[in-house]
């Protein structure tokens, strides 16, 4: 294993997520779906707009070459759609076993999407 996955293992930023995904887990099992969507969507939130800007800036420091955070148009059309689905699946205040099923094949689709086509495959924008 690579030392540096190790050390992230063991940090308590993990052991918060950890804690955050069981607490949303016994909201769910308790039928609180509202607690346990809202602690999922505002985890998601809270990493994309805390983990993108601290990458982009440890990269000057740790980093082979700066990033920046011009994003390949067919990442920010999944995120656009994964948006706009969560949107109509968290306004409709119920939820079936379906749903869920749909959200996942969603997901199957952006990773075979990616698989397919990956984000250098047409060179630069």
């Amino acid at each position: 294993m690579d030392p540096l996955l190790r050390e992230i293992r063991h940090t308590p930023l993990r052991w918060m997520l950890v804690f955050e995904m069981a607490v949303a887990f016994s909201a769910a099992r308790k039928d609180r779906l509202d607690m346990s969507v809202s602690i999922a969507l505002g985890s998601a939130s809270q990493i994309a707009l805390f983990v993108a800007p601290v990458l982009v800036l440890l990269s000057y420091v740790i980093g082979p070459k700066p990033m920046d955070l011009e994003f390949w148009p067919g990442a920010v059309t999944m995120v656009m759609i994964a948006a706009v689905i969560a949107t109509f699946i968290t306004n409709s205040g119920r939820s079936a076993w379906f749903i869920g099923t749909l959200l996942l094949f969603i997901y199957v689709i952006f990773a075979m999407t990616l698989y397919m086509v990956p984000p250098g495959a047409h060179g630069p924008v």
